[in-house]
């Protein structure tokens, strides 16, 4: 009897260490709603949240590909912000708006690229060589824009990039389609599996021959390049250049990348964990916002999340770590007997 009520608990607490930020989003939708009947639970409130944070999202996956592999892109905001600014900028200056998303890309891609060769190259920690070129890239960002905003008159197919299909938010579809590759990846393919190798034993990997140069080199300019596509998804809904945007993205993105490493794969960055999480982030500040909060409380609410994000997943990485090594005491144990008998 002890040992079923032992281990009926241990399967509630899996259960709610793997889906308890879908718990806590049911949760917050149904007491916003009935805090709010009349606005919260409406069709209209549900796609300004979706459209207005699938920007967050694409930054958090962003955040995430290289955090897979235990490193911090910390320029991912400031590439966000000169790219929503040089998008309406190359089209003011004459490009069309294809030649000049190309250009913005190919920057993310460049950045990137060099993110990635200073830290496996170079053998700078991700944390300094990030946290460098995002503050030359926000230095370069004022000197083009001169602290003022980019103004020019875009055309309708650009700024229906963030428009919507049969009523659904276009950079929601954007979301899928990146989680849904990004998911591909991290679950089924070699790729993936050796970054996750990278972040728990770069020695192991090593020593099967996982390249950590090419690995992680080719995770931070995919995260550039989502960057840089979330800067143009930006700029389409907000169709004016200011330098002051993107570092306020930098927050709730780490935020939304660590708390959801403590769902639904708990003790490691997850693609369907960061979803869940930017979700419950953008309905909790959407609601406070209904419920008539300040300004300032969702910078404070960001703040104490990613604080509480942090030491979840570190509890979550603990656990893991000890559930693994108590599989791995149990079979050894179990081999031992038939050793012996041989």
């Amino acid at each position: 009897m002890t040992g079923t009520g032992h281990r009926r608990r241990v399967g509630m607490a899996h259960v709610l260490s793997t889906w308890g930020l879908l718990a806590l989003l049911i949760v917050l939708l149904i007491a916003f709603s009935v805090l709010k009947p009349d606005t919260f639970p409406t069709a209209f409130n549900i796609r300004s949240i979706v459209n207005n944070k699938s920007v967050q999202a694409l930054l958090a996956f962003a955040v995430f590909v290289p955090m897979t592999a235990n490193h911090f892109d910390l320029s991912v905001g400031f590439l966000l912000g000169i790219s929503q600014v040089l998008v309406i900028g190359l089209q003011g200056e004459g490009l069309s708006w294809p030649a000049a998303s190309g250009a913005v890309l190919l920057l993310g891609i460049l950045v990137g690229l060099a993110n990635g060769v200073l830290v496996t190259f170079v053998g700078i920690d991700s944390f300094i060589a990030t946290l460098g070129t995002g503050t030359l890239i926000y230095g370069l960002n004022e000197w083009y824009t001169g602290g003022q905003q980019v103004i020019a008159a875009l055309p309708d197919s650009f700024t229906n990039i963030s428009g919507a299909l049969y009523g659904v938010p276009l950079p929601a579809l954007y979301v899928v389609l990146a989680g849904g590759a990004l998911f591909v990846v991290f679950e089924y393919l070699p790729a993936g599996r050796y970054l996750y190798v990278l972040g728990a034993s770069p020695r192991t990997a090593e020593l099967n021959g996982i390249s950590a140069r090419r690995y992680v080199t080719a995770a931070f300019l995919v995260a550039g390049l989502l960057s840089a596509f979330a800067g143009i998804v930006l700029q389409s809904q907000l169709q004016v250049g200011q330098s002051s945007v993107g570092p306020e993205y930098l927050l709730p993105a780490f935020t939304a990348a660590l708390l959801g490493a403590t769902s639904v794969r708990p003790g490691r960055v997850n693609v369907l964990g960061t979803l869940l999480a930017v979700a419950v982030l953008a309905v909790t500040v959407a609601g406070l916002n209904q419920l008539g909060a300040p300004f300032f409380v969702e910078p404070i609410f960001d703040g104490i999340m990613l604080i509480l994000a942090v030491g979840l997943a570190v509890v979550a990485a603990r656990r893991r770590t000890k559930l693994a090594a108590a599989s791995e005491v149990t079979q050894t144990a179990a081999a031992n007997p038939a050793a012996e008998a041989n």
